[in-house]
């Protein structure tokens, strides 16, 4: 059995990585996340809970290392954007304690992490829309209006807006790491990506998101569709991706697929991926344990609609919080008369 750590299990992609690596029958599933609320965490046995800092706490990255040398943990599957740089820049420490990490290598998540610098990285292999930082005399003018104002660094679409003229731009400040962007018309697809240690990508499985409630594509299709897949594999091997990222693509006017940005890690729609023939999370497991990977996986064309689900236990069985219980208020004394 091979023991594996899935951490921010509180999220739909770190579920999603719990539950494809429980449906194999010779992997032991150890969950954890910083709030003891996290469902993921109670899709396991209570042995193999566990609660961590935040991602950003600066004593992460030593707890999960203690961690996995404690539960013997002999692959980590990071699925959070803040935990894997971080991570990623310790790796040498998890491999002294016997764990390989399930994600990106360092170079590709700076890269993929700094949408200037993947916009330059890209520019060769793919469509990329004009993008520039906003305060530099690039930025000024010749655009052509709307346009895409969105945070340098950052996932999701935390940040991003419209601007409609250029008095609006003339308006935005420089102060915050901000890039201005054509804004492409066509629509726009993800696509997740899995590349083997080698760099070689295995699949590509585009995907439509139909319906989106609070950032989560609640209702989706994967397409079939070859300059999805040419772009996407383009860009993964631009910036040297190993195990698993999910490429954001947008079609121009003529119906060219334009980059938008990468997401270095498993995207919380994963399971329709899953149910598509593609199962990233069991592939990546096999080829960080150096076990035979397919050269190439083909998927089919499925939909997908999602739903809340709930996870019941004794109320004994959930974890205690790592935080220390306040300090109840002082007594006051009554004031006199």
């Amino acid at each position: 059995m091979t023991r594996v750590l899935v951490t921010g299990v509180g999220g739909p992609a770190g579920v999603a990585v719990v539950r494809s690596l429980l449906r194999r029958g010779d992997v032991e599933v150890y969950a954890a996340d910083m709030d003891r609320w996290a469902s993921g965490i109670y899709l396991v046995p209570p042995e193999r809970r566990r609660l961590v800092p935040a991602g950003l706490a600066p004593h992460f990255v030593d707890t999960v290392v203690e961690l996995c040398a404690a539960d013997g943990i002999e692959v980590l599957y990071p699925t959070v954007d803040v935990e894997l740089p971080r991570i990623a820049a310790q790796r040498e420490r998890f491999t002294q304690v016997g764990t390989r990490v399930a994600s990106p290598e360092l170079r590709t998540l700076e890269t993929a992490l700094d949408k200037l610098t993947l916009a330059r990285a890209c520019a060769h292999v793919a469509y990329v829309p004009r993008t520039e930082l906003v305060g530099t005399p690039q930025a000024i003018s010749g655009w052509q209006f709307p346009v895409i104002v969105k945070p340098r660094r950052g996932a999701g679409s935390r940040g991003v807006r419209v601007i409609a003229t250029a008095a609006e731009l003339d308006a935005v400040h420089d102060d915050e790491d901000l890039l201005v962007q054509e804004l492409l018309p066509g629509e726009e697809f993800s696509v997740d990506v899995f590349a083997d240690l080698d760099g070689h990508v295995v699949a590509a499985v585009p995907r439509s998101r139909l319906r989106v409630d609070s950032g989560v594509a609640v209702a989706g299709v994967t397409v079939q569709d070859e300059r999805l897949v040419a772009a996407a594999t383009a860009i993964a091997e631009a910036i040297g991706l190993t195990t698993v990222a999910n490429v954001q693509l947008k079609l121009t006017a003529d119906g060219t697929p334009g980059l938008l940005e990468v997401n270095p890690r498993f995207p919380g729609a994963m399971p329709l991926t899953i149910a598509a023939g593609v199962d990233m999370p069991s592939l990546v497991l096999d080829a960080v344990l150096g076990l035979p990977v397919p050269r190439h996986v083909e998927f089919v064309e499925v939909a997908n609609v999602r739903y809340l689900e709930d996870v019941f236990l004794p109320a004994c069985d959930v974890l205690p919080s790592l935080e220390p219980p306040l300090e109840p208020p002082l007594e006051q004394p009554a004031p006199e008369g």
